[in-house]
């Protein structure tokens, strides 16, 4: 049996770049993929049915079964019938892959108010609406004595865990989705649901300008910046073996795969009563000169 068989999937964003090849990779893993994409361009403006349709294309050319979704992630009933869409071509949902995203590169003292909306909106809110209306599945499905074995797979970045200079709404933005995939994890492993979050590095729209140097195709060789390298562990963490992973975040890029540790308690230091402000600069120098140095954000 296929690694994904017969298990249904929703991959939002799923036109074009990561959400393509981990729709695919699904396809060919024997899920029943539900294609969701606007085809909006790299800052989110504009609208197409044509990448996901073509997307599906290709899944049923492959003899896998696939259908199109063409509604905003960040609309609340727009969300909910992307979850519909699955519920009524398959019966169910199995796994949801959060995806959809698009960015809107600003220096903080030139972002404006729209900008910053706009990115944590289809970023943040484009995470927990979808998610949403799944749980509210899951959760059905449990309480009518089903053994549920769901999946959450959000994406966030390595700008979400590090900062990226020029990126602070989308470093936000995806910081939030990190923490969100936490607490989803705490939340839903009583209805048999596990929560997962992936930082890629790889060559999409949103990258492949920014990062020109680094996304640039090779002449010959590997392609360490091709989005299918992601797609093996995105297809591994939906499939029924992944059900004892729940809570991490994993850094892919090219054939490199990192567990991500993330914020923990570090030296500390108890007075037993309220600090006089005078005496903080020592104790906290000395703190300082105990804990580890912090990683720098991407491009400073």
């Amino acid at each position: 049996m296929s690694l994904c068989e017969g298990r249904v999937a929703i991959v939002t964003g799923a036109g074009r770049g990561l959400g393509r090849a981990y729709a695919l990779e699904l396809g060919r893993r024997g899920a029943r993929v539900v294609v969701n994409d606007l085809g909006v361009s790299a800052d989110g403006g504009g609208r197409a049915e044509g990448p996901a349709r073509e997307v599906v294309d290709m899944i049923r050319a492959a003899g896998g079964e696939a259908a199109t979704s063409f509604e905003d992630v960040a609309d609340w009933e727009g969300a909910g019938r992307i979850v519909q869409a699955a519920i009524g071509a398959w019966g169910r949902l199995d796994v949801l892959v959060n995806n959809a995203g698009f960015v809107r590169d600003r220096m903080l003292v030139s972002t404006s108010e729209d900008e910053w909306d706009a990115v944590l909106r289809v970023h943040l809110k484009g995470h927990f609406a979808p998610t949403r209306h799944a749980i509210a599945h899951f959760r059905e499905r449990a309480k009518a004595g089903e053994k549920v074995d769901a999946r959450i797979i959000n994406t966030t970045s390595g700008a979400g865990l590090l900062g990226s200079v020029g990126q602070g709404a989308y470093s936000a933005a995806k910081a939030g989705i990190a923490a969100l995939t936490l607490v989803e994890a705490a939340e839903l492993a009583r209805y048999g649901v596990t929560a997962n979050a992936v930082a890629p590095a790889a060559r999409t729209r949103m990258t492949e300008t920014a990062f020109a140097d680094m996304m640039r195709r090779p002449e010959a060789g590997f392609d360490a910046m091709a989005p299918e390298n992601v797609a093996p562990l995105v297809a591994w963490l939906a499939s029924a073996e992944s059900r004892d992973v729940t809570g991490r975040v994993f850094e892919v890029s090219g054939g490199a795969i990192t567990v991500a540790e993330g914020w923990a308690t570090g030296p500390a230091v108890d007075r037993g009563e309220r600090w006089d402000a005078a005496d903080m600069g020592p104790a906290v120098r000395d703190l300082l000169s105990r804990a580890r140095e912090p990683r720098k954000p991407y491009g400073a």
